[in-house]
């Protein structure tokens, strides 16, 4: 017992002793902070931000935007589906839909942008829900925003003006009137896939202002727009796309349209 209480003593002393000696040993310097703050180490003063020309009204196109239709000539910016010249009609300076005239999409191609459009629906009311002057603005000839008579006309809810088709129903119901004027603000981010399958590193992402009210915050996108089943990129990834305009056999109108690349 004696024995070994005197070893527990040495170890004791040993490690009391190891301590000491630690403390004693001088800590490493605190390395220097940076030197004191001052406004300009924040300020970014190159290169100057772009100066553009605002448009005169939110309406107006600004200088450094893509005039897409402008009241005259359609062929200038967009074709049928076929590469063929569109057969749209022309009237009043609005670009008209007639049944059977097919899709019609821009002969440019896009990835982030803004998008300014106005679109009106008939005047007088045949149908209900979808079959209620039914089109859509697809970004990316891919990712539909509904066009669609929701002025007093329920429908499914995802599926009514402003939504994404079938995939986001827009936050309130902004639509005027039959046969009045009315437009969508598009801001749209476009998907960056990965190098060696559909996966995507960031989404599609979609803001919609309908008649300057918010009705989609900056939505991320499952897929494509589909119609029956699940949006999923089923499909080859993509790059840059054209603006599509959809004919669904109601003679929606669209005037004023023009396009800023991001």
């Amino acid at each position: 017992m004696k024995k070994l209480f005197i070893i527990g003593l040495m170890l004791f002393t040993y490690v009391y002793s190891s301590g000491q000696e630690q403390q004693k040993t001088p800590l490493p310097p605190v390395p220097a902070g940076p030197d004191k703050m001052t406004p300009g180490m924040t300020e970014i003063w190159n290169p100057e931000v772009k100066v553009i020309q605002p448009g005169a009204t939110d309406r107006d196109a600004p200088s450094d935007a893509i005039i897409l239709f402008d009241g005259t000539d359609i062929n200038k910016e967009w074709m049928g589906m076929d590469g063929k010249p569109s057969i749209w009609a022309v009237k009043d300076g609005a670009l008209i839909s007639t049944k059977g005239s097919g899709y019609i999409k821009t002969k440019r191609v896009f990835n982030d942008f803004q998008l300014h459009i106005e679109w009106k629906t008939p005047t007088e009311v045949n149908g209900n829900s979808q079959g209620r002057g039914n089109s859509g603005v697809y970004l990316q000839e891919l990712y539909e925003v509904q066009v669609l008579d929701s002025y007093d006309n329920r429908t499914y809810r995802n599926g009514q003006a402003g939504s994404i088709y079938k995939q986001y129903p827009p936050l309130v119901n902004a639509s005027k009137k039959p046969g009045e004027w009315q437009i969508y603000d598009i801001i749209y981010t476009a998907p960056r896939f990965s190098n060696d399958s559909l996966i995507y590193f960031t989404p599609p992402r979609v803001t919609v202002l309908h008649n300057g009210v918010l009705v989609q915050n900056n939505v991320s996108l499952r897929g494509p727009t589909q119609y029956i089943g699940i949006p999923e990129y089923t499909i080859k990834k993509h790059g840059p796309l054209g603006i599509l305009l959809q004919d669904h056999g109601n003679p929606v109108g669209y005037r004023n349209i023009w396009i800023r690349e991001l």
